[in-house]
């Protein structure tokens, strides 16, 4: 078993603070040069994502997860489902790339490889999907989470892959345009409905199943005097409400979108004009808000 150190905490932490300094930078040079181009609440949901990324990452609560199986669980749902969304709603192309130094800049041909394939990943609701749902499942089978808490590298890949897949998964949501996707909007409530099935079936067995199914936590310290049983039914539970609001409350939000008489005036205009030039990946045309 390992414990999670305070110097990795501290290059974490380091690497976090330098990507916000990077952020900060470019937003301010967008900002000076193009007023309208990027708002600021933009700026605001990029910091509060690293915020989210520190705390489930490199925070003291990060340290209590091989001693309660509820804390682990609040960590990987704040990476995948508030940690992720707020990072795309800050819209960081534009603002890291303007924020490094041109030393960096010049060489953006090595770095335009991956986002090329990237880019089209990331318009795939399928692609992304899979990839979503196939990091809950595949970490929460017992021997990948075992391995997780006895080796350091494993458990770093770990909380790595569930941001990634979470970028990916919320990718498709926070987007511009529909012209930017292959998938119509009314799809995307389903895709978040269906995105809830394996949450519920994960944390519905957590709950009652009735037997311990990681036994690493059996010689754990206890947390808040609960057993390691009450504290997998703690987990299950609480993984089962957050996993619905955060998952079929923006399905509402998009259904009630679709729906309204506004939208429907939109759509409508849109197929009678003529597309001209490049949707940007987060905002509009000429301005990202």
């Amino acid at each position: 078993m390992h414990v999670h150190s305070w110097a990795l905490s501290l290059v974490i932490t380091f690497g976090l603070a330098v990507t916000a300094l990077v952020y900060l930078r470019g937003w301010h040079c967008l900002r000076i040069a193009f007023p309208n181009l990027i708002a600021g609440w933009r700026l605001a949901a990029f910091m509060s994502g690293l915020v989210f990324v520190w705390a489930a990452v490199a925070s003291p609560l990060a340290r209590l997860d091989h001693q309660s199986l509820t804390i682990h669980m609040i960590k990987h749902l704040l990476l995948m489902t508030v940690a992720a969304p707020l990072l795309l709603a800050g819209a960081p192309a534009f603002p890291l790339v303007c924020g490094l130094p041109k030393l960096f800049i010049k060489r953006h041909s090595l770095c335009s490889v991956p986002a090329r394939w990237l880019e089209p990943c990331s318009m795939n609701s399928v692609f992304c999907w899979i990839v979503g749902t196939a990091a809950v499942i595949g970490w929460h089978v017992p021997a990948a989470f075992q391995s997780g808490m006895h080796y350091q590298g494993i458990h770093i890949f770990e909380d790595l892959s569930f941001l990634l897949s979470g970028i990916l998964f919320w990718s498709v949501i926070v987007q511009g345009p529909p012209s930017v996707t292959s998938s119509p909007r009314w799809s995307l409530a389903l895709y978040l409905f269906f995105a809830t099935l394996p949450c519920d079936i994960i944390s519905a067995f957590f709950v009652f199943c009735n037997r311990l199914v990681y036994p690493f936590y059996l010689s754990a310290p206890r947390l808040f005097s609960l057993s390691p049983l009450e504290d997998q039914e703690c987990a299950g539970a609480l993984m089962w409400v957050w996993v619905t609001f955060a998952y079929l409350i923006p399905a509402v939000v998009i259904t009630l979108r679709i729906l309204s008489p506004s939208n429907v005036r939109t759509q409508k205009a849109m197929q009678t004009a003529a597309p001209t030039g490049d949707w940007s990946r987060n905002g509009t045309q000429a301005e990202v808000r």
